[in-house]
């Protein structure tokens, strides 16, 4: 698989995720007091939307990228993944209705989680910048 490739179908899994979280929202506002989802329906809702559109950015990065395939896949999938489990995170908040900030009380295992979604996106990204700036330049 190619890493534009791998790009486009996540962009469209979020995109598809994000229409149906759409309808839960809407469900929950139409349904609650003072016509408001909870913040991570509404938080999780809006994520996967905007992932779809950073996954499709992505797809043209790499389709003009000339690094080896293998390289862009890798970074490619590890901004995806984190994409993706932050969006599973927000789901799960949202279910639970169990926060409304959930960093305000982090452990651990949660920080260490955040840092290395840090690092693997911007990583992942500076190597597909990388590789996007070298073929534009």
């Amino acid at each position: 698989m190619t890493a534009p490739t791998l790009s486009l179908l996540s962009a469209a899994t979020f995109f598809l995720v994000g229409l149906l979280l759409g309808v839960w929202k809407y469900r929950q506002m139409a349904s609650r007091p003072g016509g408001l989802a909870h913040p991570y329906v509404d938080i999780a809702h809006r994520a996967s939307l905007m992932y779809a559109f950073a996954a499709t950015m992505l797809a043209w990065f790499t389709q003009i990228s000339q690094l080896a395939n293998t390289v862009e896949v890798i970074a490619s999938a590890l901004l995806l993944a984190y994409f993706a489990m932050a969006i599973a995170g927000y789901i799960v908040h949202a279910y639970r209705e169990d926060t409304d900030n959930q960093v305000r009380d982090i452990n651990t295992a949660g920080k260490v989680f955040l840092w290395s979604l840090v690092v693997a996106e911007i990583g992942g990204f500076l190597v597909i910048f990388y590789g996007l700036a070298t073929a534009l330049i």
